[in-house]
């Protein structure tokens, strides 16, 4: 089984019509100008946008015709010179997306992760193509994996979701002399999902948080999206006494990521909240024999057996499309242990 995102000034029309004086009038054309040269802007990166995704679209096309099997020995030069043309091509969400296709050559079923991932990148390059048929939503989320950006402001423009939000996971990770932050909430009452990321350079500390196993009061902005989760910290009210986080069964995420995927194929992660899941060797269980694998990198969950010492417990978990990476177990007491 596989993630993105202005509001023009209207001048000073009001202030010239309502003054008359030259320097309101003067005000109001060059606003207007300014208006006109971003459209002139927008428009030139669209074009940009078309012309480099038609070129990967041309790309991929080729690389299926020549066949993928010496791509260990090729590849990773050839998508370092792509992934330049992308950025040039202003285009940084594709670029990123083929810069990380180096990850899949590790595995024992490379050829066909990598036949996985072409057909997402030519899925994107084709939907970017299409985007006026599409559903706005669907729309917004192309255009956000494809790397158009979004505006913290507008996104705090929107409307905010009040909740009682369990922080139910964090991670850390490195990526170009930045540490990405993801924390994972959960909704109480609404029962939406949702990711808050922070940046810092390496060595420097990251935005606050609380620590999983903590709720809070708090509004959340979603970015735009036909599955949203990332989102904005509009206002936090304080620390709510919760205890653990309501969960999923594990029979019902299948059906759960049909949802997540069918609105946004490029998804590479979810958050999931378990409940009554049953720690293995290599997955994690329920008592009717449904199982969920741990993604390879995970190894034995020594610290997540010894936590639930073989009994149902609520687990957090990252999904991945090659498996779950847990965050945090609540043990018997109610208390947090992230893993």
């Amino acid at each position: 089984m596989m993630r993105r995102w202005g509001q023009a000034a209207t001048g000073n029309a009001g202030d010239a019509e309502a003054g008359g004086a030259r320097a309101g009038a003067g005000a109001g054309i060059g606003a207007g100008g300014r208006v006109a040269a971003r459209r002139t802007q927008a428009e030139q990166r669209e074009s940009r946008v078309a012309a480099g995704l038609s070129e990967l679209e041309r790309w991929l096309a080729d690389q299926i015709g020549q066949g993928i099997a010496q791509a260990r020995q090729s590849a990773p030069a050839e998508w370092d010179d792509l992934a330049r043309r992308l950025v040039d091509a202003q285009a940084p969400g594709v670029a990123g997306t083929v810069t990380r296709l180096t990850r899949v050559l590790g595995a024992e079923d490379w050829p066909g992760l990598l036949l996985g991932e072409y057909a997402l990148l030519r899925l994107l390059a084709v939907a970017h193509r299409r985007a006026a048929a599409l559903p706005e939503p669907l729309r917004q989320t192309v255009r956000a994996r494809v790397g158009y950006p979004v505006t913290r402001e507008s996104v705090l423009a929107t409307p905010a979701v009040r909740d009682h939000w369990d922080v139910v996971g964090c991670r850390d990770e490195e990526q170009d002399r930045l540490v990405a932050r993801r924390v994972w909430l959960a909704g109480r009452t609404t029962g939406r999902l949702a990711m808050v990321l922070s940046f810092s350079p390496v060595g420097q500390p990251l935005e606050s948080f609380p620590p999983p196993g903590a709720t809070i009061d708090a509004d959340l902005a979603f970015y735009p999206g036909a599955s949203p989760l990332r989102a904005l910290l509009a206002e936090r009210r304080g620390l709510v006494d919760a205890g653990p986080p309501p969960g999923t069964k594990v029979s019902q995420v299948p059906a759960l990521l049909a949802e997540v995927l069918a609105a946004d194929p490029w998804s590479d992660s979810w958050p999931l909240v378990l409940d009554g899941a049953v720690p293995c060797l290599d997955g994690l269980a329920d008592d009717e024999g449904n199982a969920l694998p741990l993604h390879p990198s995970a190894g034995v969950p020594w610290r997540l057996l010894a936590v639930s010492g073989g009994r149902p417990v609520t687990v957090a978990a990252e999904w991945t499309p090659r498996g779950l990476l847990p965050l945090t177990v609540w043990n018997e007491d109610g208390g947090a242990v992230r893993l």
